[in-house]
């Protein structure tokens, strides 16, 4: 059984910086893949930024994050970050922390991230 929990979400000014933090239950290498997803009002939810934990870690962003996001993990703490820099109002949304293992899929409850002047 995973339970994943997420904070460091908020309001901040465009162009501002925020850390998403997501603490696992377990070991987090024990999860195959962990990552972020969001979604923003009105739209489907749409991957961020992936991490697979193998022999190398194999890291994927999604086409918007442009270079401007991190994802990284933390194994003595359980606890996979994504760091967001240069944020824009588009990057409004409630984001949610996953992972996988085998046929399972795990989300967090979700984090508001709020990007407005």
């Amino acid at each position: 059984q995973v339970q994943l929990v997420e904070s460091g979400g908020g309001l901040v000014q465009p162009g501002g910086s925020l850390r998403l933090s997501c603490a696992a239950s377990r070991s987090i290498v024990s999860i195959y893949t962990m990552g972020w997803y969001r979604q923003a009002p009105g739209k489907q939810r749409e991957l961020v930024a992936t991490v697979t934990l193998t022999s190398v870690n194999s890291i994927k962003y999604a086409d918007f994050v442009e270079g401007r996001f991190t994802i990284s993990r933390d194994t003595t703490k359980n606890t996979v970050y994504l760091q967001m820099n240069s944020l824009k109002p588009e990057d409004t949304a409630v984001y949610y922390c996953y992972g996988h293992m085998g046929p399972y899929d795990y989300w967090g409850q979700g984090t508001q991230v709020t990007v407005s002047s």
